[in-house]
């Protein structure tokens, strides 16, 4: 009961995120729109992805906490998989989008209204280091989170820079400052997407768990006593925690109860030394007779 009511209060905690960040993102447009700045207008894109990002985190941690049934037999986690994926794929399409619009700038470069950005960008700044903070807490053991967690560490570095390139403006005119912070924005929000982007595929493909390797677990299963051969052996991830294995194991035992003892066994050996508790084992004779 403790757990579920710290979830809804970390669950309220992030829904006031999403809301602060689209509050920013409008301010930081308007600011950025008035003063001519396109790194606060990069700031400003990078908040509404993070919005979004927060926004999808939560609707998918919803979602996956539905239980199995007929539609869904492994149950609905893997809707935070799907949330990342689309959250990355926000990611990049701002970032190229934005690296497009600062090579633009640097060929007709603009001036820019310094203390309007400095000004905008103070307040973004406290507000991403709010919102790092609740998705920090959150995002040791769910890819989703820590997906929005980069997201506002990036925001947040972001801000310092705009900051720093609306201080330079003011002090020394420096206009090309504002575009080189763009672009180091973008450039680090197309990196950080990128990195993330195999990981989440790799799940959603159903591949071999990265820590895992087929080799192995088909040695630890012939090793058990009575298996002779162990085939067709495909590993994959249910959700971002949970793995699942399905094998065909060739037995020269042929009473049934034998048979349940080497299952109980290769169970017990899975869960242990590969963490897989959901294994789906189909048994055959030495002599291709099935055993059912």
């Amino acid at each position: 009961m403790a757990h579920h009511h710290y979830e809804a209060r970390t669950d309220k905690g992030l829904w006031v995120a999403v809301f602060i960040n689209l509050l920013l993102t409008f301010v930081q447009v308007v600011g950025g729109v008035i003063s001519g700045s396109l790194s606060l207008v990069a700031d400003a894109l990078h908040n509404l992805s993070d919005a979004a990002s927060l926004g999808i985190a939560l609707f998918a941690k919803a979602i996956g906490r539905k239980p199995a049934d007929q539609y869904k037999s492994f149950g609905y986690q893997r809707a935070e998989i799907v949330a990342a994926l689309i959250n990355l794929t926000i990611l990049l399409v701002v970032s190229v989008y934005l690296l497009f619009e600062a090579f633009w700038r640097i060929a007709e470069p603009k001036e820019v209204a310094g203390w309007i950005i400095v000004v905008v960008a103070g307040g973004a700044l406290f507000i991403d280091i709010a919102t790092a903070y609740i998705t920090y807490r959150m995002s040791k053991d769910s890819l989703n989170m820590k997906a929005a967690f980069l997201h506002n560490l990036a925001d947040a570095l972001g801000s310092i820079g705009v900051i720093l390139a609306g201080a330079l403006i003011i002090l020394y005119q420096l206009y090309w400052v504002d575009t080189l912070i763009a672009f180091v924005i973008s450039g680090f929000v197309f990196w950080q997407a990128i990195k993330l982007l195999p990981k989440t595929i790799h799940i959603l493909m159903e591949g071999t768990p990265e820590d895992l390797s087929s080799i192995d677990i088909k040695l630890a299963m012939e090793k058990i006593d009575l298996v002779e051969n162990v085939h067709h052996i495909h590993v994959w991830n249910i959700d971002e925690h949970r793995v699942a294995l399905e094998a065909h194991v060739v037995v020269s035992a042929s009473e049934l109860r034998d048979v349940e003892l080497i299952k109980a066994s290769l169970k017990e050996m899975l869960s242990l030394n590969f963490n897989i508790n959901h294994s789906t084992l189909e048994f055959e004779h030495q002599s291709e007779k099935k055993c059912e």
